[in-house]
C-alpha cells in the first residue's frame, strides 16, 4: 500500500484565514504579554495553528474553526486560541475592520 501524501492547502481563502490568525495572535500577545515580538508561547501557537489551517480537511471550503464539527486543535492549543479569540476579537473591528468583517461573513 503507498502512502499517500497530502498536500497543504494555499488557496486564497486560506491564505486570508491565516492572515487573520497570525494578526490576531500578534495583538494578543503585545497586549497581554507586553512583547514587542511574539514570545515563546505564542510563536507556538501561531505556528501549531498555520500548520492545522494548512492541512484543514475542508481546504477552501472551511467555515471559521468556531462552527467547525472537526475539533483538529489537540486541547492545549484549543484553550490558548479561545483565549487569544476572545481578547482579539473585539480589538479585531477596530484595527483591522476588512478582516473583522470578512471573519464574521465567513460564520
Amino acid at each position: 500500500m503507498k502512502a499517500r501524501l497530502i498536500e497543504p492547502n494555499n488557496g486564497p481563502n486560506i491564505q486570508k484565514e491565516k492572515a487573520i490568525v497570525k494578526e490576531m495572535i500578534e495583538f494578543y500577545c503585545r497586549r497581554k504579554h507586553h512583547q514587542d515580538q511574539l514570545c515563546n508561547e505564542c510563536q507556538e501557537l501561531k505556528t501549531y495553528a498555520l500548520l492545522r489551517l494548512s492541512f484543514c480537511r475542508f481546504g477552501e471550503d472551511k467555515t471559521a474553526c468556531s462552527n467547525c464539527k472537526v475539533h483538529c486543535y489537540k486541547p492545549k492549543y484549543r484553550e490558548k486560541m479561545k483565549a487569544v479569540m476572545r481578547y482579539s476579537g473585539p480589538w479585531m473591528m477596530l484595527y483591522h475592520p476588512v478582516y473583522s468583517v470578512k471573519h464574521l461573513l465567513n460564520k
